[in-house]
C-alpha cells in the first residue's frame, strides 16, 4: 500500500493570490513592524508576511520557532470577532504554532517593548510542549 503523504497546509496554492494583495495593502502597523523585522534583525529569525496555514493568513510568521504574530486593530472588535480569533488560535496551536497578538498602536507607542515580547517568546513554545 503506497503511503499517504501528509495534506499541505503552508501557503496552499489556493490562497496565493490573496496573499500576494494583502502584502501589496500591508496596513501601517503592518509595515512597520515588517521594517523592524526585516534582515533577520531579531536574533536571526526571518519572518515571513501573509503566510496561510490552513484557511487562515497570519499577518507574520517565523517557521524557525514556528511562531505567528498577528497584529489587531478595529475588525478584531466585537463577540463574532473574538469567536473567530479563538477558532483560528485553536487551529493554529493544534498546528504546533504559537499565536503572539498585538493592538495596532503598540506597535507604534511601544516598538522596543513589542520586539521585547516576540524575542522573549522565542522557544517558549517548543519548551512548554
Amino acid at each position: 500500500m503506497p503511503r499517504q503523504r501528509p495534506e499541505k497546509i503552508h501557503n496552499v496554492i489556493e490562497k496565493k493570490d490573496f496573499r500576494k494583495k494583502l502584502r501589496s495593502q500591508l496596513t501601517p502597523a503592518e509595515a512597520t513592524l515588517c521594517k523592524m523585522l526585516k534582515g533577520s534583525n531579531l536574533e536571526g529569525r526571518k519572518f515571513r508576511r501573509q503566510h496561510s496555514v490552513g484557511i487562515y493568513i497570519l499577518d507574520f510568521y517565523c517557521p524557525d520557532e514556528p511562531l505567528a504574530i498577528e497584529l489587531d486593530g478595529a475588525s478584531h472588535d466585537g463577540p463574532l470577532a473574538e469567536l473567530h480569533d479563538m477558532k483560528r488560535g485553536r487551529y493554529l496551536r493544534e498546528q504546533g504554532i504559537k499565536v503572539i497578538r498585538f493592538e495596532n498602536d503598540f506597535v507604534f507607542k511601544e516598538p522596543a517593548i513589542l520586539l521585547t515580547r516576540i524575542t522573549v517568546s522565542f522557544g517558549s513554545w517548543k519548551n512548554s510542549s
